[in-house]
């Protein structure tokens, strides 16, 4: 079993963390002062220039990446227990995926909560001032740790590519091999065919010549 310290201590699993404390910060910050009553209207506001596409964007993607942040780290947590190659490759195509949309929605938000910010007129006795400021200075954060956490899945799947996916080698089909570090290995010449391993018989007929005397 996984070391939780351990776990802990892992640039992912770090990123996560960060990706969960970005995304609470711009919810909750739309959430609590992103909207005002408006008298004339009859209704909420979003405070970003009336936009409530500017507010319902921010509080979207912030709590779909906050869910995901969970999810992906709990699947984490049992990705060295994976006994099959296939699934590790999944799980790097999802976070691959997820990280790099993710970053992509969260440049859209902090695009429209910006630009809406900056057209606003300034809320009576700067209601929400501060909170829509950091609702959008940790949107734009986001994106960097998105990208990051995707750089990262590359890069493990890189690394399980060339080692391990690349070959084509299911360990469903090594289970029952042993031998040295990693079972039993085929010797290819460069012709392209298979030799023979090391310390095989090399007589031609494979059995043993007279003695003559």
């Amino acid at each position: 079993p996984t070391d939780p310290l351990e776990f802990v201590k892992r640039p992912t699993v770090i990123l996560r963390i960060a990706s969960c404390i970005s995304a609470i910060i711009v919810f909750s910050c739309i959430q609590s002062e992103g909207w005002q009553f408006n008298q004339t209207e009859s209704k909420e506001i979003c405070i970003m220039n009336g936009s409530s596409t500017a507010c319902n964007l921010g509080n979207t993607v912030a709590v779909m990446a906050f869910l995901a942040a969970i999810g992906f780290t709990v699947w984490e947590y049992f990705y060295d227990q994976m006994s099959s190659i296939k699934s590790k490759k999944h799980f790097l195509w999802a976070d691959m995926g997820f990280s790099g949309l993710w970053a992509f929605f969260y440049f859209v938000a902090f695009c429209v909560m910006a630009h809406q910010w900056s057209q606003a007129e300034s809320p009576p006795a700067g209601y929400g001032h501060m909170n829509m400021r950091a609702a959008i200075f940790f949107a734009f954060v986001a994106i960097f740790i998105e990208a990051i956490i995707w750089f990262l899945a590359y890069q493990r799947y890189k690394a399980g590519f060339e080692s391990a996916f690349g070959g084509g080698i299911d360990e469903a089909t090594l289970g029952g091999q042993t031998g040295g570090e990693g079972g039993y290995q085929a010797y290819q010449t460069e012709a392209g065919g298979y030799a023979d391993p090391p310390f095989s018989q090399q007589g031609g007929g494979g059995n043993y010549d007279s003695v003559h005397y």
